[in-house]
């Protein structure tokens, strides 16, 4: 599971630093379009918050990730859960935890603003994890303890109700937690700094390189030493640590609150995108006018706010087009437009922008269920696999994932530094190759993945079964098929990141952080019903499923060849979304004095 929750973490990462890239706000006293603004603003916190901020990111990674990167483990031995009742709690879970961040998106921009979610937040996180501990330390908790043996044959006690429900109250606890700082953290940090500045941009860019330096440094902390000790010392110190962490990164936190700027809450994108909706249809009677025929037909004022790009109104999605017709009745006496009867053609455009990408975006769900199969089944293959370096020394399970993250981290600027130029030169395109196609390779890789898993736990199997005598294989046989994900995550995933980051609008960016998120909740519940039904169909005739406990016994590698038929399928489903795929159209806006910063090149 910590593959998935650290790949959930790092698009948060990559998506904010894609946003704040692409522009630059209005200062403070400048105006656009004429409107004043007001210039009295709380200076920024600057380099006086950051210990306290950075310092919480550090603590609350940490906690979260290390309680997390060996959790199906902990399911199977500590809760005598099967495998696939192990895994279709960790996906529903993961599922919600996903889903979290659109809610506490909303009420952190609509509402209480970000250091309130992120303080609630962080405080439920730690109930969460607190909770979670207990039930390893408390006997009374967990089940009685079950020998391995009992385990292969389904011959445990399961956990009572009661043991479930302090558990799942202990995730649900994490999924208010996610819900509140994923969706936060990084603007938080980023308000600290004012990016008018030439000092603010310099300070953006830092917090950046620091934020992902501590992040890498969690990552190799976490996947090695904290998954060791759940491993081989005690769980109660295993999950303690990382609760004891995230109590010590709320403290940090709220020591800093006089130092931090904090900004109010300015509404949410999610009533504009409704508004469309809801204005097209109170106008569904009238009549669009012939093409060339729109002027003074549709409402387009001048820009409330400087952005980067004005988008000219298209015929695609010809229907939404009506929210943008004015009527006699439809603006106030002071010239305003009335709310849910009247929509700029900006705004018309913007939902059409989110529209025109969700088919690119369902094509993730299912190259991400492949990915998400790391925390869960190859966990389970490792478990079964000689482990050991040199005679004393046995590399914990939850550590393999480790091997992705590594190609990931060298493929990236070989790729940056070196195959991008090449490719430049024969394509004449800016980045190598197009965004979209830079994900299809995504897609692809996610086939060859689940092929090699296949291919290598029947290999595995093989072995098990021909020679029960003889030392298991290598864990290391693993490596293709994490090797191939890393490839995959390389290019589908940030492909995806840049291509909604430069396909939305700039403010409605947020959504595009928060569509990354649905992915993968998306491919956690799918992933859910695929195992459900895979375990339940297969089998009988004295025969076990393939998902049995005992994989020696099972065919897992039929499991992962269904995946990869399924990502084929998919594949082929990107190929024709792709190409009917139409980008946005823009008129720039050029600012009227300062230059832009483009804070994507720091």
């Amino acid at each position: 599971m910590v593959v998935k929750s650290i790949k959930e973490k790092s698009s948060s990462f990559f998506l904010y630093f894609c946003s704040k890239g692409f522009k630059k706000p209005a200062s403070p006293q400048q105006g656009t379009k004429g409107n004043a603004v007001s210039s009295e603003q709380k200076p920024p916190g600057g380099w006086k918050a950051m210990p306290f901020i950075l310092g919480n990111e550090t603590f609350e990674r940490f906690a979260t990730i290390g309680l997390l990167s060996n959790f199906m483990v902990y399911l199977m031995k500590k809760f005598n859960m099967d495998q696939v009742s192990a895994s279709n709690v960790l996906n529903i879970w993961s599922g919600v935890s996903n889903f979290a961040p659109l809610i506490g998106a909303f009420i952190s921009d609509a509402y209480v603003g970000r250091f309130a979610t992120i303080a609630v937040a962080s405080v439920a996180s730690f109930m969460g994890m607190l909770t979670i501990t207990l039930t390893a330390w408390i006997p009374q908790l967990q089940p009685p303890q079950c020998p391995a043996e009992h385990q292969l044959h389904g011959h445990c006690i399961s956990p009572s109700k009661a043991q479930l429900g302090v558990l799942l109250t202990g995730l649900g606890l994490l999924s208010i937690g996610t819900g509140g700082i994923r969706p936060c953290s990084i603007p938080f940090g980023i308000d600290q700094f004012d990016p008018t500045t030439e000092e603010g941009a310099k300070g953006i860019n830092s917090f950046f390189n620091w934020y992902y330096t501590t992040f890498t440094l969690v990552i190799l902390l976490t996947l090695t030493l904290v998954v060791y000790i759940q491993d081989s010392v005690s769980w109660v110190l295993g999950l303690g640590i990382p609760t004891l962490l995230m109590a010590a990164s709320i403290v940090l936190f709220l020591i800093g609150t006089r130092i931090y700027v904090h900004v109010k809450p300015q509404g949410s994108i999610f009533s504009s995108i409704a508004q469309v909706f809801v204005a097209a249809y109170n106008k569904r009677h009238l009549k669009l006018p012939a093409e060339g025929q729109e002027f003074g037909v549709f409402y387009d004022p001048p820009l409330k706010e400087y952005v980067l790009s004005k988008l000219p109104l298209t015929y695609q999605f010809r229907f939404l087009n009506k929210a943008a017709i004015t009527t006699k009745n439809d603006l106030e006496d002071d010239g305003s437009p009335k709310k849910w009867w009247l929509c700029s053609i900006q705004d018309v455009e913007e939902v059409k922008c989110l529209i025109r990408i969700i088919p690119i975006w369902a094509s993730g769900i299912i190259s991400f269920t492949a990915m998400a199969q790391q925390g869960t089944f190859t966990l389970s293959q490792a478990l079964k696999m000689n482990r050991h370096l040199g005679p004393k020394f046995q590399i914990p399970a939850g550590s393999m994932g480790v091997i992705s993250m590594l190609t990931i981290g060298i493929f990236l600027p070989v790729y940056d530094r070196i195959m991008v130029p090449s490719l430049r030169k024969i394509t004449k395109h800016e980045g190598g190759i197009t965004l979209l196609q830079r994900i299809g390779i995504g897609n692809f890789f996610s086939i060859l993945a689940m092929v090699a898993a296949g291919v290598f736990e029947q290999k595995r199997r093989n072995s098990a079964t021909l020679h029960p005598g003889a030392a298991p294989i290598s864990v290391f046989w693993l490596s293709p098929q994490l090797i191939l994900m890393g490839f995959c995550e390389a290019f589908n995933i940030l492909g995806q990141i840049e291509f909604f980051n430069k396909q939305f609008p700039e403010h409605m960016r947020s959504i595009a952080n928060s569509l990354i998120f649905c992915s993968w909740a998306g491919s956690s519940y799918l992933s859910s019903i695929v195992v459900n039904v895979v375990h339940h169909v297969t089998g009988g005739h004295g025969h076990p499923d393939w998902l049995t406990n005992d994989i020696n016994a099972g065919r897992l590698d039929y499991f992962y060849y269904i995946l990869a038929v399924m990502s084929a399928f998919n594949f082929l489903y990107f190929l024709y979304v792709a190409h009917r795929y139409r980008y946005k159209g823009q008129a720039r806006i050029e600012p009227k004095s300062e230059p832009d910063v483009e804070l994507s090149s720091m």
